[in-house]
């Protein structure tokens, strides 16, 4: 008879797809420890065929106009609400049909697995691009029209030209592309999930950069809104050359 430590080592070097067997060879098994080893990956198969529900559910649009379209895109942006930064776009095009495990809305995936989602979307997708608005131009034709531009910038940045944008609830004005915009797209659109991805986590980077450079606003951790701490530090220091003066005027004289 196998030893529980044996059969634990068959279930983690085993793939998902024979974990089936495995329950079947060991069911009879009354050891507490093996059925506990069971038990316990019956609950991760279940998870697994949940997230790939989720995922199937989440390619919908990309299914929906995939006869139709050949190159489709999805664009989302990161920075639209913070006092300090730029706002920041991706633009990103999977291959048909691809998912990739744990692809969210940035907002509902933690910083470390953000970072890892970016490194996978890098290498798997079809083409990614990114576009960047600094801060004094926010200022100057507002946080609207820059994120637009920085969508704009984001397509353009693109190594292929789509025939489709799908964009997380907004149509970006003057682009010569067919798009169709998706109320809450980033919980909805793989394809503008992924762009979600690239863009928190390119603008995170560059907040903790700039971070290095004003350490007093402790921009590695306010990386979004105004916090009592970022609003304290307004108030006793003054802004800084990367605050947008249109968002702070309240905090600042």
């Amino acid at each position: 008879m196998q030893s529980i430590k044996e059969i634990k080592l068959l279930f983690e070097h085993a793939e998902k797809e024979q974990w089936d067997a495995l329950f079947s060879q060991f069911k009879d098994d009354e050891r507490t420890g093996v059925q506990k080893i069971i038990e316990r990956y019956r609950k991760k198969q279940e998870a697994f065929w949940q997230e790939q529900e989720r995922l199937e559910k989440m390619l919908e649009f990309e299914k929906k106009y995939g006869d139709t379209f050949h190159c489709i895109c999805g664009i989302d942006e990161a920075g639209r609400g913070p006092f300090a930064g730029p706002v920041v776009a991706g633009a990103v095009v999977l291959p048909p049909g691809l998912t990739i495990q744990g692809l969210n809305d940035s907002k509902k995936v933690s910083p470390k697995r953000r970072e890892e989602l970016y490194e996978e979307i890098r290498e798997k997708a079809v083409s990614f691009g990114i576009g960047i608005c600094s801060p004094a131009r926010i200022d100057e034709i507002n946080i609207l029209q820059a994120t637009y531009e920085a969508m704009k910038y984001a397509v353009e940045d693109l190594s292929v030209v789509p025939d489709l944008l799908l964009v997380d609830a907004v149509t970006i004005p003057q682009i010569p592309v067919r798009q169709v915009g998706i109320i809450k797209g980033d919980g909805r659109s793989l394809s503008i999930a992924a762009a979600s991805i690239m863009a928190k986590v390119t603008r995170d980077r560059l907040m903790e950069e700039y971070a290095q450079l004003y350490p007093e606003y402790g921009f590695e951790r306010n990386k979004r809104y105004g916090s009592e701490e970022h609003i304290a530090a307004l108030r006793e220091k003054g802004p800084c050359p990367i605050h947008r003066s249109t968002f702070i005027h309240s905090y600042v004289r």
